[in-house]
């Protein structure tokens, strides 16, 4: 933390562990059929995956942002992406070295709000997550991971744990797992998941009840255009996503998590936090690629949402 002017400053609000890959988005009506092709009628460049994701919709938030991430390639690619970072106002090193390859994703978005996606992450990238500096944890109010990462994500886990500082763990549907789910709830405050690998089919509730058995504090599940809906040991809350008309839902679930970050740092309550996520991720659904609408479109948006709410689940 730093001193200004006889009050302590703190250096970050958020830090964000995972990958780093550049990351292309295509636009098309329809996904052709195999060995044939499509017209592109937008593209994107952005940088994921998840972690960087929610770290740049911070800060286009001004939250103030940290990302430990993946060394970079001493390529083209890795060289652009670490400065882009820099350029945005990401508090971190983003090394580059020649021993590596820059990761890369490539998404392909059609009309009917899926997507497909294709990664590059070798295993001696996803290594130095292992080596990487942990120190902007200290100090800050919340660390954002995910399960992409695998085994990787517990050192940053155990050292927020340490530290005192809030973890939000996206585990997607690693609940099916029960090994994964002793292995990182011990670690975890507030959980992002979805009802199964293919979102339909599992009820919400079952999978927030299996987390908050685990001992997570918070549970948020999400439902694709279904919305997405919050649980702690008070009660639950359901928020249904509007219906606007969808462009792209590459980044959505990064959103959401941003979104309600966003809430946690301003110290709104579970319900006003899930309106303002929803809210955010599906503006974000209205544009090409992961985007951080500004705050009073998300907030005009959150105050119109339909919501349930109960009793605990337990």
């Amino acid at each position: 933390m730093n001193t200004v002017r006889g009050r302590t400053e703190r250096a970050v609000d958020v830090v964000c562990f995972g990958v780093i890959a550049p990351a292309t988005l295509l636009i098309v009506e329809d996904l052709p059929p195999w060995n044939t092709g499509a017209t592109v009628s937008r593209v994107d460049e952005f940088i994921s995956d998840d972690a960087a994701i929610v770290a740049t919709l911070l800060r286009r938030w001004e939250v103030r942002s940290a990302l430990i991430g993946t060394t970079l390639g001493d390529d083209p690619q890795g060289r652009q992406a670490s400065q882009r970072l820099r350029d945005m106002g990401i508090v971190g090193e983003f090394p580059t070295s020649p021993d590596v390859r820059t990761p890369y994703e490539l998404n392909i978005s059609d009309r009917s709000g899926g997507r497909t996606y294709f990664w590059k992450r070798d295993p001696e990238v996803l290594a130095t997550l292992d080596t990487a500096d942990l120190s902007s944890i200290r100090g800050a109010l919340a660390l954002y991971a995910d399960w992409y990462d695998g085994d990787h994500v517990l050192r940053p886990l155990r050292e927020a744990r340490r530290l005192g500082v809030r973890v939000f763990f996206n585990i997607e549907n690693g609940h099916e797992d029960p090994q994964f789910v002793a292995r990182y709830a011990p670690y975890v405050d507030y959980a992002q998941a979805i009802t199964d690998a293919a979102q339909k089919g599992r009820e919400w509730r079952d999978v927030a009840a299996l987390l908050l058995r685990a001992g997570i504090g918070t549970v948020l599940v999400t439902m694709a255009s279904q919305g997405c809906a919050a649980a702690d040991s008070s009660g639950w809350v359901q928020v249904r996503a509007p219906e606007l008309d969808v462009v792209d839902a590459c980044g959505a679930g990064a959103a959401l998590s941003a979104g309600y970050l966003y809430g946690l740092l301003k110290g709104w309550s579970m319900d006003v936090c899930l309106r303002f996520a929803v809210a955010a991720s599906s503006l974000s659904c209205t544009d090409v690629g992961p985007k951080a609408f500004p705050i009073h479109e998300v907030r005009s948006l959150a105050a119109s949402l339909s919501v349930e709410t109960g009793s605990s689940l337990a």
